[in-house]
């Protein structure tokens, strides 16, 4: 038996077994049902898979469930509990990448604020100084802290923030999948990795497999 959303054509499935729903979710969160962080096993197994698929390709979650069908609305409450939490993580990512930029600017204006007033110090003691190894020491010691200022913001600008987008993209990609649920009898053979209980996903390993926490 089937329920939950319709995964169209052309979707990129990615499948767990779960002998109970409560294995895909952190049951110490004390949050209510559809606000409920996943499990971090969970989490990572998606996540993973997730990177392994083509970055558009549409996506969409297949939970074999080996027990019989619960209340009519489960398989829409867990739909919406695993939208809103991958969606709750494309919101933290959106933010850390603003206060990464903000901090960004703020290092940008002190780190050149630092290599102006180095240059000018610079300059200012080859003509106070006597031409001479100690001068040009110091010359070239303030010269290069000032430029060295400029390493943290030049860091934040050119690398540090594409991973955190291509997070955001891939949180917002899994916020917006149709979750479907398979119900199945225990111990039935689905395919050959879903055939045993306790195989994990790993890359490269085949477009199935399992979670168990």
């Amino acid at each position: 038996m089937t329920a939950g959303d319709p995964i169209p054509a052309g979707t990129r499935i990615i499948e767990l077994r779960l002998s109970q729903l409560r294995q895909l979710f952190n049951w110490m969160d004390p949050s209510p049902f559809l606000d409920r962080d996943l499990d971090p096993k969970a989490e990572e197994f998606i996540v993973d898979w997730c990177r392994e698929l083509p970055h558009d390709a549409p996506l969409a979650l297949l939970i074999y469930l080996e027990r019989a069908p619960g209340m009519p609305e489960e398989p829409e409450a867990l739909g919406r509990a695993v939208r809103n939490y991958f969606g709750r993580r494309s919101a933290v990512m959106r933010q850390r990448l603003r206060q990464m930029f903000r901090r960004g600017r703020q290092s940008s204006v002190i780190g050149l604020a630092f290599l102006v007033v180095a240059v000018a110090a610079s300059q200012l003691m080859m003509k106070v100084l006597q031409p001479g190894g100690v001068a040009e020491v110091l010359n070239q010691s303030l010269i290069i802290g000032g430029w060295v200022a400029m390493w943290r913001p030049l860091e934040i600008f050119l690398y540090d923030w594409w991973p955190l987008r291509s997070d955001r993209r891939r949180f917002e990609r899994l916020a917006a999948m149709p979750v479907q649920l398979r119900y199945v009898p225990a111990g039935n053979a689905l395919s050959p990795l879903l055939d045993w209980p306790f195989a994990e996903h790993t890359p490269g390993s085949g477009a199935t497999g399992t979670v168990v926490t």
